[in-house]
C-alpha cells in the first residue's frame, strides 16, 4: 500500500528564495499550458506533450520538470472530467457546471510541484536533500520530521515527492510503498461504528468518542472569524490568517486519534470493522439553515478514510453497509419504527420495550449488517463432496 510521509524542510533564506522562484516558474508554466490545452481542447498527456513540450523548455524548465508540469495539467483536467461525470459540480447547464467548464484550470503560484529521483535525491543519513531549481541544482537543504516518519521514509520510500509551500513553511511529501499485511479472513465478528456529530464515533463495544469539545471549539472559531471579518482592520486580517486552517487541523488530529483507537480494538479482539456508506449524504439530506453548517463541517469521510488505511496496515477487514434505518431499527427484535426514537439520544423499541442509547443501538445494527455482508461475500469453507456411483 502507498503511504505519504511529510517532512519539513529547513532552508536558508537564499535556499528558500530559490525554492519559491522554482515553484512560481513551474506554476506559471502550468497556467500557460492549461490555457493552451483549454483553447485547443487537448488535455491528455500525449496530446499536451506534442502541443507544448518545446514551449515549456523554452520557458526555462529542463526536461523532467517540463514532463511533470505536463502531467500535472493533464491530471487536473482528468480530475475535472471525473467530477463532472460524477455530478459533483452540478448538472449540465447549471451555473456551477458552466463556471467549471467555461475557463481553464488555474494553478496557484505556490501550488505543489512533483519531483522524481532525477530532480530530487535524498541523503537520509545527513538529513539533507538535493533538489533541482530554476537557478541550478541546490544541495544541502536540511529536513526534519518525527522519528517514526523518518524510519518509514528510510525503509520504504519509492516514487515521486512533492514540494509544498504552506504558510511560509516548506514541506516534502514523499510516497512510500509499505508491504501489505494479510487480511484476517476469519474475523470473530465485526465492530460496528456509528458516525455522528454529537458523538463523532460510537462503537458496538460501548465506546463513545464525544464531539462536544470539538464542536464547541469549532463554534468558537466560527464566531471569531465572523468577528474579525466584520472588523476588517489590518490587525484583524493578520489574526484571521494565523487562525486559517486551525479548525481543519484540529479535526484531523482528533480523527487520527479516534481511528487509531478503533483499529487497535478490532485488531486486539480479532474482529473486522463495519462502517456506514455515507457517500452523497450532503446532497441527499435537506436541513434548515442553522443545521447546514454542522453537517458541512462534519468530517466523516476523513475519519472513514483514516480507519480504512489504518485497518489495511493492520490486516483488519473493513466492510461498508447500507445506513438506511440503522437509527430506527431495534438491535434486539429488528422492529423498525420512527417512533422508536423519542429523543436524539434515547432508543426505545415500541415492539419489545428494549431501551438503549440511540448511537449504541445503531452501532449494533451496523455490526450485524457488516457480519452478514461478510458472510454472504465470503468463500465457502466446506470441503468438496466426492460423489460415487
Amino acid at each position: 500500500m502507498k503511504l505519504v510521509v511529510r517532512v519539513k524542510l529547513l532552508p536558508t533564506p537564499s535556499q528558500a528564495s530559490a525554492l519559491e522562484a522554482t515553484l512560481r516558474a513551474c506554476n506559471e508554466a502550468a497556467n500557460w499550458l492549461s490555457y493552451r490545452a483549454f483553447e485547443h481542447g487537448r488535455t491528455s498527456r500525449s496530446a499536451l506533450q506534442v502541443l507544448a513540450y518545446a514551449g515549456l523548455k523554452a520557458r526555462g524548465l529542463s526536461a523532467q520538470p517540463s514532463l511533470h508540469v505536463l502531467r500535472k495539467v493533464a491530471d487536473a483536467y482528468a480530475t475535472l472530467k471525473a467530477n463532472l461525470r460524477a455530478g459533483n459540480l452540478g448538472r449540465r447547464g447549471s451555473r456551477r457546471y458552466t463556471k467549471a467548464t467555461g475557463k481553464p484550470v488555474v494553478f496557484r503560484p505556490g501550488a505543489a510541484q512533483p519531483f522524481d529521483d532525477r530532480c530530487l535525491s535524498w541523503q537520509l543519513d545527513k538529513r539533507t536533500v538535493s533538489i533541482w531549481t530554476t537557478a541550478g541544482r541546490m544541495k544541502g537543504v536540511t529536513f526534519t520530521g518525527q522519528a517514526e516518519q523518518l524510519a518509514t521514509l528510510a525503509a520504504y520510500r519509492k516514487g515521486e515527492s512533492e514540494l509544498v509551500h504552506v504558510d511560509g513553511a516548506w514541506y516534502l511529501h514523499a510516497v512510500c510503498e509499505i508491504p501489505e499485511v494479510d487480511v484476517n479472513r476469519t474475523p470473530d465478528g465485526f465492530v460496528g461504528v456509528d458516525l455522528g456529530i454529537v458523538n463523532i464515533a460510537t462503537t458496538s463495544t460501548g465506546t463513545r468518542h464525544s464531539g462536544r469539545r470539538l464542536n464547541r471549539r469549532r463554534e468558537a472559531d466560527r464566531m471569531l472569524r465572523t468577528k474579525l471579518q466584520k472588523k476588517g482592520t489590518k490587525s484583524a486580517k493578520r489574526r484571521a490568517r494565523r487562525h486559517a486552517g486551525k479548525e481543519a487541523r484540529r479535526a484531523r488530529d482528533v480523527n487520527h486519534k479516534i481511528s487509531k483507537c478503533i483499529v487497535a480494538e478490532a485488531e486486539r479482539t480479532g474482529r473486522g470493522i463495519a462502517l456506514e456508506d455515507l457517500s452523497g449524504i450532503r446532497e441527499r439530506v435537506r436541513l434548515r439553515k442553522p443545521q447546514r453548517v454542522a453537517l458541512h463541517s462534519w468530517s466523516f469521510h476523513q475519519l472513514s478514510t483514516f480507519i480504512a488505511y489504518k485497518a489495511k496496515r493492520a490486516g483488519v477487514p473493513v466492510v461498508y453497509v447500507d445506513p438506511a434505518y440503522t437509527s430506527q431499527e431495534c438491535s434486539q427484535c429488528h422492529h423498525i419504527d420512527r417512533r422508536n426514537r423519542p429523543s436524539r439520544a434515547v432508543f426505545a423499541c415500541r415492539a419489545c420495550g428494549f431501551v438503549e442509547h440511540a448511537d449504541l443501538n445503531s452501532s449494533h445494527n451496523i455490526a450485524a449488517r457488516g457480519w452478514w455482508l461478510w458472510v454472504c461475500g465470503a468463500e465457502s469453507q466446506a470441503p468438496a463432496l466426492t460423489l460415487t456411483a
